[in-house]
């Protein structure tokens, strides 16, 4: 466990923290990468900043009920210095936030092929800061099993396997694993998805279910039924992710509505 990774000169810098700043510096560059040599699109910073700014807010919220339960005095200031993000959170938030952002600007057509392979390689590169900073996952018998030391143990909030010294499942290898596999495939094969966004749904379906039998080996505490709350989570959305595919495919791949929102004139022109 490293919870900080160096001091810039009188400021400590976490490690989790700037591994999540790093991973977002890497989706974005990644994104550049792609669009050098193709026409410049100007409306991308809008989907961008639409994205990120969605993202940011949705993975405070994806952990705000453990904030507001074990905070002493919670408010929204303290939920977003203090509170954890959530990944699955995040995702949703920036999809959210890219399709309301198209409906605003009246932005036709699909965007995932663009977004798909920036999106897993930031989330390989945070997973990193996440792999050096918390629990690591439930006891295994496997030989990549990893130990860490009572030192090491006592700094977690809640790691079982940890006080024990068990060797426990590396949880975020695991998906550090699956996110580079991820951009592999989608920047070397993208051209064998169906539609354009197909390969971005693709992936966060299949990362949906990665995610949720890899809670399994996370140790993580449960939260009903015998399930963590991100499985929950998953239980709620997954069908409705999938649902909506396959109304798409179904569909012809025809992109709903792009019309701009009608947004209600506050202030009366003048004449």
């Amino acid at each position: 466990m490293i919870p900080l990774l160096f001091h810039l000169g009188p400021f400590a810098v976490a490690t989790h923290d700037f591994f999540v700043v790093l991973g977002v510096a890497t989706a974005i560059l990644v994104l550049w990468l792609r669009a050098r040599g193709r026409p410049r699109d100007p409306d991308m910073p809008a989907l961008v900043g639409g994205g990120l700014l969605a993202g940011a807010v949705f993975a405070k919220l994806g952990t705000g009920w453990q904030y507001f339960a074990l905070a002493d005095d919670p408010n929204l200031f303290g939920l977003w210095l203090y509170g954890g993000q959530s990944v699955l959170g995040g995702l949703a938030g920036a999809y959210l936030g890219v399709v309301l952002t198209k409906r605003l600007i009246g932005y036709q057509g699909s965007t995932g092929y663009r977004f798909a392979p920036a999106v897993a390689a930031g989330l390989a590169v945070g997973r990193v800061g996440c792999f050096l900073t918390e629990q690591i996952g439930s006891s295994t018998t496997m030989p990549w099993g990893i130990t860490v030391s009572a030192e090491t143990a006592a700094g977690m909030a809640y790691c079982p396997s940890c006080a024990a010294g068990l060797p426990m499942h590396p949880s975020f290898l695991y998906e550090i694993i699956f996110h580079v596999a991820a951009f592999v495939v989608l920047t070397r094969r993208a051209d064998r998805f169906g539609e354009p966004g197909d390969g971005f749904k693709l992936y966060l379906l299949g990362y949906a279910l990665f995610r949720f039998g890899v809670e399994f080996v996370r140790d993580n505490p449960e939260m009903a039924l015998g399930l963590t709350g991100s499985q929950v989570f998953l239980l709620a959305t997954v069908p409705v992710g999938l649902i909506y595919y396959l109304r798409r495919r179904a569909d012809g791949g025809r992109y709903p509505s792009t019309r701009p929102l009608k947004v209600p004139v506050l202030v009366e022109q003048e004449r």
